[in-house]
């Protein structure tokens, strides 16, 4: 599972940056990219100033009210020194703050030890899953393939059942390490998602949920051809233009079926694109629902999730719907096409600040050399506008897109507009029913 957190990186105070060590937030090695660094605010000290009393002392200057021999005392009111401009506050207090909230202290609490019994049942969470629990006798574990916050993923062949003889993909996630009820909530609601899902071919498929008393355990279709962070990597850091395309089309149709169903990801970026094999033309499927949620078309969620890198500025103003995957989108396909994250910073309040205030760079190489509808493609993805954001039924249909032989699944709009035409009254009804019959006939004219 992603979240707004990355690896302690030193600051430094120079503007231009020339690579980094750590991609993204799943602390994967990183492509030599092409990164902008924060810009240094110079903070210099205001200088005091006089002024005139209007009320002039009545002793001389030089002189003092206090009888002979006694002298001033040394306690004086030190003088103020205001810093200015101010520095702006950092975004990163309340997002980090939101998320370790979300994922639960890690450390313990300081103290003295309670004794044996003291506040049993007090705090106590229900981490029962109502899974089966017979993985060990269905399923044979093998090495770990991947490693996330909650747990890892493991290689497995099956034992007995359907799945004897075959390998699958097992997501093992420690009970020990839910430590708050939201944690909790999310293993169920990632189960009960990809059970819904799992039906579109560029979904990870869904097997089976079990349980022990340490863990909980996901089997899942076994993706063994690596990463799209992977094969960007070994491309040199980016994608030719045609390459990129075939890409992009698979990530959106399965989010705008996602989105058709009520669902959000939250947590959309290379790492959590998967091929099946190893072949260059090997279909890409998307994995890691653990922060995904359902949600309404006229809802707004204000928990902040995700990999800050891919995040979308709506969602740290803390009010947003399904356009924050589109954002999402939006990035990957820039590091796609050029090899470099349109929003970068060595620490994650220089992060979330790019993401709100600073815009894309389109001029730098290899930029003038992407075709016009590419780059119209991206600046409509990372609008940050959400309201101006297309939706992802709509980005297949972008003159970028529109020659690709691909069918364009229905739009989320469409049912929004659909839902809002059942709402309104029966004359407002009748009334679009005209507006829409001599539409009709104008275009036929």
């Amino acid at each position: 599972m992603g979240h707004c957190c990355s690896k302690d990186i030193s600051v430094v105070k120079d503007d231009t940056v020339a690579g980094e060590s750590a991609a993204g937030m799943g602390g994967k090695p990183a492509a030599p990219l092409h990164l902008v660094g924060n810009g240094a605010v110079d903070v210099k000290r205001t200088p005091a100033h006089s002024f005139n009393s209007p009320c002039p002392s009545p002793y001389p200057q030089g002189s003092s009210p206090l009888p002979p021999g006694i002298a001033p005392s040394p306690a004086r009111t030190p003088r103020s020194r205001v810093r200015w401009p101010f520095p702006p506050p950092s975004p990163a207090k309340p997002i980090m703050s939101s998320i370790l909230k979300r994922r639960g202290s890690a450390r313990p609490k300081e103290g003295p030890i309670p004794e044996e019994g003291a506040g049993e049942g007090e705090t106590q969470l229900d981490k029962s899953f109502g899974y089966a629990r017979n993985f060990p006798a269905k399923f044979e574990l093998g090495k770990e393939v991947g490693r996330g916050h909650f747990g890892h993923t493991c290689w497995a062949r099956g034992k007995k059942g359907e799945l004897k003889g075959q390998t699958v993909a097992v997501k093992i996630i420690s009970k020990a390490k839910m430590t708050t009820a939201i944690a909790i909530e999310d293993v169920r609601r990632e189960v009960k998602i990809l059970k819904a899902l799992s039906v579109h071919k560029n979904l990870v498929k869904f097997h089976d949920a079990c349980e022990d008393a340490s863990n909980v355990y996901i089997i899942m279709e076994l993706c063994e051809g690596g990463e799209l962070l992977d094969r960007i990597l070994s491309r040199g850091g980016r994608y030719r233009e045609e390459d990129a395309k075939a890409i992009v089309v698979q990530i959106l149709n399965v989010v705008a079926f996602c989105h058709l169903q009520g669902v959000v990801h939250r947590d959309l970026k290379p790492e959590n694109f998967l091929f099946t094999t190893r072949d260059e033309d090997a279909q890409m499927k998307v994995i890691d629902f653990g922060l995904s949620d359902f949600i309404r078309t006229d809802q707004r969620l204000n928990d902040i999730v995700g990999s800050a890198y891919y995040v979308a500025p709506e969602v740290l103003h803390r009010s947003y719907n399904l356009e924050a995957d589109v954002w999402s989108i939006g990035v990957i396909t820039y590091i796609l096409l050029c090899g470099s994250r349109p929003f970068w910073a060595r620490t994650e309040s220089g992060i979330f600040r790019s993401v709100l205030r600073a815009d894309p760079n389109f001029d730098d190489l290899p930029w003038p050399a992407v075709s016009p509808e590419a780059k119209d493609f991206v600046k409509r993805l990372l609008n940050k506008d959400y309201r101006k954001r297309m939706t992802a039924a709509q980005a297949l249909t972008h003159p970028w897109l529109r020659d690709e032989n691909h069918a364009v699944p229905l739009d989320i709009l469409v049912y929004k507009l659909v839902k809002s035409y059942v709402r309104v009254s029966p004359f407002k009804r009748a009334a679009l029913k005209v507006i829409a019959f001599y539409l009709i006939i104008d275009t036929h004219i």
